[in-house]
């Protein structure tokens, strides 16, 4: 039986994870991991850990992690470009999967819209995200996952063409463009819209999630399988198999 310990677990997230682990038949909840507790304990007890917690939390996890290697699922959004490499970094010593998006149907969007950008070369790209008003990061790290998806597909620099606010700007949308917009608002669990425009038609691809289950319980089916992996960083593609 699998032990998964849980990182940031007072958060929504970790405590969505707890629920559904009561109805997990391959796994136990080992121990429920907040800002102050041991990590020798959490560590000791724990197969698998799964976190959700704040970027300096992920931080002091790979931290302790490097010298207590454990395998690690992580969908802390928000993470700094240092703070992905440390992960990275750290997975030569562990199983590492990071995912800003545990959702199935998340992955096979970001899947499809890299298909989409590179046979709708000419079409214009724009990504728009809403979620609850409590989401602290924006734009979300799914939209920004989609948006350096695409962009790879037209091999173009993110940095270079992501416009996220279009308030002053002066002149007409430049071809390479790619717009990232945020909505927050009530209590929205999550819905992401990938638009390829032109003169004459567009497409749009849609993922909307209607409970945060959705993300607990892929967590776990990852936890599942990552226990059983060699070290190495992991990422959703792999989890699939596409």
């Amino acid at each position: 039986m699998t032990q998964i310990g849980i990182h940031g677990a007072n958060g929504r997230m970790g405590k969505q994870i707890e629920l559904c682990l009561l109805d997990e038949k391959n796994a136990n909840l080992a121990m429920l991991f907040n800002e102050g507790d041991s990590y020798e304990i959490l560590f000791e007890k724990s197969s698998v850990i799964i976190d959700f917690s704040a970027p300096s939390g992920t931080k002091n996890l790979l931290e302790f992690a490097r010298t207590s290697p454990k395998p690690l699922v992580i969908g802390t959004t928000g993470l700094s470009e240092k703070e992905k490499e440390l992960m990275k970094q750290a997975s030569s010593l562990m199983p590492i999967f990071y995912a800003s998006n545990m959702s199935l149907g998340v992955a096979v969007l970001n899947h499809l819209a890299k298909q989409a950008s590179t046979m709708l070369k000419d079409f214009d790209i724009e990504i728009l995200e809403m979620h609850h008003r409590h989401k602290k990061d924006a734009p979300s790290g799914t939209a920004m996952s989609l948006a350096q998806s695409v962009a790879e597909a037209r091999n173009l620099n993110l940095q270079s063409v992501r416009i996220s606010g279009r308030n002053g700007i002066i002149g007409e949308r430049s071809k390479d463009e790619i717009g990232v917009m945020s909505l927050r608002g009530g209590d929205i669990v999550g819905r992401h819209t990938i638009g390829f425009y032109e003169n004459g038609e567009f497409l749009e691809l849609n993922h909307t999630a209607t409970s945060r289950a959705t993300f607990a319980k892929g967590a776990i089916k990852i936890a599942l399988w990552l226990n059983l992996q060699n070290a190495g960083f992991y990422e959703m593609n792999d989890f699939l198999g596409i």
